[in-house]
C-alpha cells in the first residue's frame, strides 16, 4: 500500500484515548512508509493524525473543499494540501489517491465517507479495503447494528466482513496489507426478490 485515507472527526472526542490512537496512527503510517490522505484540516482527529504523520517524516496529503477552508481550519502546514471545489471532489480525490480507508472516531461525516467508500467496495467500483480503528469501543454499537442488519437480511455477510476492524493500529495495518476484497456480485437473485 502507497497510501491510506483515514477519516477522522474534527473535533478531539470526550476521551484522550481519540487523539493519542489518532497520533499512534499516524506516527506509525509514516513509520511504514505509508502516505496518509485525509480531510485537511488542523483541527480535532483530523489535525492530530496529520500532525503525527507529517512530524514523522511522513508523506501528508489534505483535501478539502473552499467551502471549509475557514470552517474546518484548513492545515495550512502541510507541504501537499489540495483546495477542491466540493464535498463529492473531495470525496474522489481521496479515493483516487488511496489503497486503502480507515475511520477513526468521527461524527457524521466520517459515517458518510467510510460507508461511501465501502459501498464502492460492494459494488465492485473499486477493490480497496475498508476498515474501523475501533478506538476505545468508539464502533462497538455500530458493529452491533452491522450484525442486526445482516440478520434482518439487508446486508450479505460476505458485504459485512469487507469492513475490517481492530482496535490498534498495528493490527489493522497488518489486516490491511494482507486483505484481498471477495469478488462477491452485490445483485440479488431472481429468487431473493
Amino acid at each position: 500500500m502507497k497510501r491510506i485515507c483515514v477519516f477522522s472527526g474534527s473535533s478531539p472526542g470526550q476521551v484522550p484515548e481519540y487523539r493519542e490512537a489518532a497520533q499512534a496512527l499516524g506516527t506509525l503510517l509514516a513509520q511504514q512508509n505509508i502516505g496518509l490522505v485525509y480531510g485537511g484540516a488542523a483541527v480535532g482527529l483530523m489535525g492530530a493524525v496529520a500532525d503525527a504523520a507529517q512530524a514523522a517524516g511522513g508523506e501528508v496529503i489534505g483535501v478539502i473543499p473552499h467551502a471549509l477552508v475557514d470552517r474546518e481550519v484548513a492545515h495550512t502546514g502541510l507541504k501537499d494540501l489540495r483546495i477542491v471545489s466540493s464535498m463529492h471532489e473531495r470525496k474522489a480525490l481521496m479515493a483516487e489517491l488511496s489503497d486503502a480507508f480507515i475511520a477513526l472516531p468521527g461524527g457524521i461525516g466520517t459515517f458518510e465517507e467510510i460507508f461511501e467508500v465501502w459501498t464502492w467496495t460492494k459494488l465492485g467500483s473499486h477493490a480497496k479495503p475498508c476498515a474501523l480503528l475501533n478506538v476505545h469501543g468508539f464502533y462497538d454499537s455500530l458493529l452491533t447494528f452491522l450484525d442486526h442488519v445482516v440478520a434482518e437480511g439487508f446486508l450479505a455477510p460476505v458485504h459485512r466482513e469487507m469492513l475490517l476492524v481492530a482496535d490498534r493500529a498495528d493490527t489493522l495495518l497488518d489486516r490491511l496489507s494482507t486483505y484481498r476484497v471477495p469478488s462477491q456480485p452485490k445483485w440479488i437473485g431472481r429468487d431473493e426478490r
